[in-house]
């Protein structure tokens, strides 16, 4: 279960409070792939990193089953972020001098795996990469970039996995394998998706769709 209950957020740009969720409440009880749409600034990376953890709201409150996330130090937020959310971002945030099998290691290192490397090389050979575990970042085309980023999301197998314009910076071939990939790895793992995209045809493929609108979130199918 995931609940935002009446979440708002804004920022300061110079002296100008800028306003950017306004009193959101949003439910989700199922499992499944649930697409964000919306224009450009309306929220959506917002709402996001709001979920996990990587922001706060100014007010209201942020529930993942019986956790307040928005209550949770620095600290308590890094361990249960690590066991329950992965997130893919739009640049991919490897780290450079990391190789694969390391980067996918790191966030069950976090939280005291014993066999993390054999746990890696098994979703580094599921997202197909198998070959290049020992590869550098800037070894990798964009592609096997960004499924390094879904191995280390999905390596501790989390309830959650969030994606925010995970595509966006690929080729639409290769974009579509990567989707392609993301999108059986959760249903076959059963695990939430939620993905924030612009592009609408990727949004149909999901289980349900909502869109970010004058700063709150509607049900849209």
């Amino acid at each position: 279960m995931i609940e935002f209950k009446s979440v708002s957020k804004t920022y300061l740009q110079g002296i100008k409070e800028v306003e950017v969720l306004k009193e959101l409440n949003f439910r989700l009880d199922k499992k499944g792939l649930v697409a964000i749409v919306g224009k450009s600034g309306s929220g959506k990376s917002t709402l996001l990193s709001l979920l996990a953890g990587l922001d706060n709201p100014t007010h209201g409150e942020i529930h993942i089953d019986d956790v307040c996330v928005s209550d949770l130090n620095e600290s308590e937020l890094t361990k249960f972020r690590a066991s329950n959310i992965g997130i893919i971002f739009q640049h991919f945030h490897l780290i450079e001098n990391f190789t694969a099998l390391e980067n996918v290691m790191l966030p069950l290192e976090v939280t005291g795996v014993k066999d993390a490397m054999e746990k890696a090389k098994n979703v580094l050979a599921t997202v197909g990469l198998e070959d290049r575990i020992h590869h550098f970042p800037n070894q990798l085309s964009g592609g096997e970039k960004q499924r390094v980023a879904i191995a280390r999301a999905y390596v501790t197998n989390p309830k959650i996995i969030l994606a925010d314009e995970p595509s966006g910076n690929l080729d639409p071939e290769t974009g579509e394998k990567v989707m392609q990939t993301l999108f059986e790895t959760a249903r076959e793992l059963n695990q939430t998706v939620i993905l924030v995209t612009h592009d609408d045809e990727l949004a149909r493929k999901c289980d349900s769709i909502y869109e970010i609108k004058d700063h709150r979130l509607n049900h849209v199918c």
